[in-house]
């Protein structure tokens, strides 16, 4: 009988201000299986802080000081690529986890990964990810229902991503060479970043596999106004990211942007029709833009139903003046980057 081949995998951690979340995070990648048919790996975790100022490293370090697998490292530039690229460059191992300290992974994340990554031939694997709210407030549960469903993320976001080849896998093991063969990650896409690194694999003739045979449990949004300011950065970066690498978005990521429009112009159309239509017509005015958003919330309540039964809750049900709100915020960071010429905003 052969002897199992020794690999090592060394999990890429950003960081800043994760909280008590990066201990968790940390606490579930430390427990993790470390066998597959025909091999066995080392684990290190690399931990790139970009200059935290809340307590999570220091409860990283009394909860683990004396785990010779973690590495604490700094991101002086602070930002999510150049802490990727950190880890490329000190990484010991073959493989790389490209993992987020908001999740806690299921005990055989990595082991799946892997294997299926060998099994499928592809240079990257990543597992199914299942939103929940950080807390069990009204706010960050409604933040979570509303980004963890289809109609608030499309059916191809991470979130709800289905199982098979894929176009992009979120928090995968990757083959680290091959990432390194196409040049490591953008340090100019601050968000996105990860869209990018992926079509170039693609196009460079690699596979990306997305398995449901395990996951990791992503802690959302806390609040609705964080999901708000989070989906305004987001459609800010997405017109940047398609001026980058075009490539590298769909049109589901612009979907946001085109029904803004579609509001903006039901309400010139309206404010025309009040001032230019026959007393007796100026009803109509406010058809187009009727039809937009009837039509929406039609599909917000539709999706609010099915979030209610579900949840076996009637909560949901007061959902779709959030979805929209998802969306038009969206949207809103779509057209400021638009009105800004694409241009990286100040606040990163």
């Amino acid at each position: 009988m052969s002897s199992p081949q020794y690999l090592t995998i060394s999990v890429i951690l950003p960081v800043y201000n994760e909280g008590r979340f990066l201990s968790e995070a940390v606490k579930s990648l430390l427990n993790q299986e470390t066998r597959i048919p025909g091999s066995e790996f080392d684990l290190e975790i690399l931990v790139i802080d970009g200059k935290s100022t809340d307590d999570g490293l220091a409860i990283l370090k009394a909860d683990f000081e004396n785990d010779r697998r973690i590495r604490i490292l700094t991101n002086e530039k602070r930002k999510t690529p150049f802490a990727f690229n950190i880890g490329l460059r000190e990484a010991r191992g073959e493989y790389v986890a490209i993992l987020g300290a908001h999740n806690k992974y299921a005990l055989n994340y990595l082991a799946v990964c892997l294997g299926e990554l060998r099994t499928h031939d592809a240079v990257g694997c990543s597992g199914r990810v299942i939103a929940t709210p950080p807390n069990q407030s009204l706010s960050a549960r409604f933040a979570a229902w509303v980004s963890g469903h289809k109609f608030g993320s499309s059916g191809r976001s991470f979130r709800t991503q289905p199982e098979g080849f894929s176009d992009t896998i979120p928090y995968p093991v990757f083959h680290r060479q091959a990432l390194l063969d196409v040049g490591g990650y953008d340090e100019s896409l601050h968000r996105n970043q990860d869209n990018d690194m992926n079509e170039r694999l693609r196009r460079a003739g690699h596979k990306l596999y997305c398995t449901w045979k395990t996951h990791s449990v992503y802690h959302t949004q806390p609040t609705l106004k964080a999901l708000m300011k989070y989906a305004l950065k987001n459609g800010y970066w997405n017109i940047i990211s398609l001026r980058k690498n075009a490539a590298s978005m769909s049109l589901r990521h612009y979907i946001p942007l085109l029904f803004v429009v579609a509001i903006l112009i039901g309400i010139l159309l309206a404010g025309t029709g009040l001032l230019f239509l026959p007393h007796g017509f100026k009803v109509f005015a406010w058809l187009p833009l009727s039809m937009v958003l009837g039509s929406y919330l039609f599909c917000a309540l539709l999706a609010s139903i099915d979030l209610a039964w579900k949840q076996r809750s009637l909560v949901p049900l007061l959902l779709p003046f959030a979805f929209l709100a998802f969306h038009v915020s969206y949207g809103l960071g779509s057209i400021r980057a638009i009105l800004n010429g694409g241009r990286e905003p100040v606040e990163g």
